[in-house]
């Protein structure tokens, strides 16, 4: 190996020499106890390698096959001869020393392994930890003493702490996690050790660590599927792995310490996150969610899409555990602002606010004030928000029928001196009532037809069914361009001169008008 390291880096070609060199001196120290320097050299190499930032997988697999190798022959085992049934139970001296060799160079292996974790080339780092979860997993199968399967825990306990960085983010490595999270025994064994020393109040406050903390919670699934399923990653006794209840007693240690570690210095991006993951993940499986409402109601006041996805916790809480909240549709009103339709979360705005105007026993002022404000926003909205706005108070109109008076055409004075203020943050003060939708009107005249069509409903007997937000939520900017461009094609397609040459036709309009420099 001596020759290959000095060789290292001087060439591209070279990665497929060492990969052979490494091949061959890994057969033959798996086909002979005497090639033993063979082992040092190859870990020699991965150090220097990383070290050195230079090419890191050729070590990561060849270590890989070789410790798996040894695991399955119980060649770490001192008393391997009485596992292969040898009557001879006593070891000799040599061989004694020789597992003990073994096992310090495993370690070192491991150790490497986990370094190789932080390589800044993602596919290095996830290489590294692919290696590390194949040797965990043959490690539970075949036990470093020899002793029936179980779930090496402390193995998994440094992969998660050397994933939890403080100074590297991990998020792309720890989404291959979920290569191993389909195992009941990874998401058990993951949610048991998180709750001991890897979360503390000063860590949280990086966040890098944070950030890495949620995406691996983000990861670890836990569903009724999973339990059914009962795959594992190693093969240990049924009695051995805790039914969900268990699990679900780390889940809710692990975010009652995570609550405890947060505090109003939070960064907006780890506040988000930490709010998704609550009611994507987590919420469900709490014992006491009521606890979660003087943080989600602290959340509500942050603003943006931190207040909007805190006013879905908060829904939830109101809808399932019987949580009051008076003044939630003030701060529903206050979240129709200008920025919002230029965040991914205004599908889930409009999606609360659909559930919080259903009832037809709101009050016409405050629905009134709802209407009216998005009439507001559709003169500045992006085309496509404009068209969900103008569906949603088509909606709004047919569940309220004393909301018709809105509808009526003003003239150009009424215009000018519209009562409704929108600077006003209670719904109920803001004149809603005395107002016109005149905005509505306006759209009529829009540049982009879907638009000028959508707007056209006010001037005619509203449909019998609501229509379907879901159908246009999802809209972006270049599914209207495509619409217009696809209706206007055919128009324009016999208004061109064919080429017939590697040059524009004569008289062409780009000739005209445009030079090439």
């Amino acid at each position: 190996m001596a020759g290959v390291q000095n060789d290292i880096g001087d060439s591209d070609n070279i990665k497929n020499e060492i990969s052979k060199e490494l091949r061959d001196k890994a057969n033959e120290f798996l086909n002979n106890k005497l090639k033993a320097n063979n082992l040092v050299d190859i870990v020699v190499y991965l150090e220097v390698c990383l070290n050195n930032k230079q090419p890191i997988i050729p070590g990561l697999l060849t270590l890989e096959v070789v410790f798996t190798e040894l695991l399955k022959r119980r060649d770490f085992c001192e008393n391997k001869n009485a596992l292969d049934g040898n009557v001879q139970t006593a070891k000799s001296e040599a061989l004694i020393k020789y597992c003990a060799w073994l096992r310090e160079r495993y370690e070192d292996s491991m150790s490497l392994m986990l370094k190789a974790i932080d390589s800044e080339k993602e596919f290095e780092s996830v290489q590294a930890l692919t290696s590390c979860m194949k040797l965990l997993a043959a490690e539970g199968k075949y036990p470093l003493d020899g002793a029936e399967a179980q779930f090496p825990q402390l193995r998994l306990y440094n992969i998660l702490q050397k994933l939890l960085s403080v100074d590297r983010l991990h998020l792309n490595t720890i989404q291959h996690l979920k290569d191993y999270t389909v195992n009941v025994d990874v998401v058990q064994y993951c949610w048991r050790l998180l709750q001991y020393n890897l979360l503390k109040k000063s860590t949280l406050k990086h966040e890098t660590f944070a950030l890495n903390f949620l995406e691996l919670i983000h990861t670890l699934p836990v569903s009724k599927e999973l339990f059914e399923q009962n795959k594992r990653l190693c093969p240990v006794p049924e009695k051995a792995l805790p039914a969900y209840g268990a699990t679900r007693k780390h889940i809710n240690k692990v975010w009652n310490n995570l609550m405890q570690c947060v505090g109003p210095d939070m960064l907006e991006v780890v506040h988000k996150k930490l709010l998704i993951i609550l009611l994507e993940r987590i919420l469900p499986h709490l014992d006491k969610p009521i606890l979660l409402t003087d943080f989600l109601m602290d959340s509500l006041d942050y603003g943006g899409a931190v207040s909007l996805l805190a006013l879905q916790g908060m829904f939830t809480l109101i809808q399932k555990h019987n949580i009051t909240y008076p003044n939630v549709y003030e701060k529903l009103y206050s979240m129709f602002e200008p920025e919002i339709f230029h965040t991914k979360f205004k599908a889930r705005l409009f999606y609360l606010a659909d559930i919080f105007l259903s009832s037809t026993h709101l009050p016409e002022g405050l629905v009134a004030a709802f209407v009216k404000r998005l009439a507001r926003l559709s003169i500045v909205a992006p085309p496509q928000d404009a068209v969900i706005i103008l569906y949603f108070i088509g909606n709004l109109l047919m569940r309220h029928a004393g909301l018709k008076k809105l509808i009526c055409a003003p003239n150009e004075t009424e215009v000018s001196r519209d009562p409704y203020v929108m600077e006003e943050r209670q719904p109920v003060k803001a004149n809603a009532l005395e107002s016109s939708l005149w905005e509505i009107i306006a759209l009529q005249k829009h540049a982009l037809p879907s638009v000028a069509a959508a707007a056209k409903f006010i001037m005619q007997p509203l449909p019998k069914n609501e229509w379907d937000l879901s159908s246009v939520l999802e809209i972006k900017e270049d599914d209207i361009f495509d619409q217009e461009i696809s209706k206007r094609s055919k128009q324009y397609a016999m208004a061109i001169e064919k080429s017939q040459a590697l040059f524009l036709p004569k008289n062409d309009l780009f000739q005209q008008n445009w030079c090439l420099i």
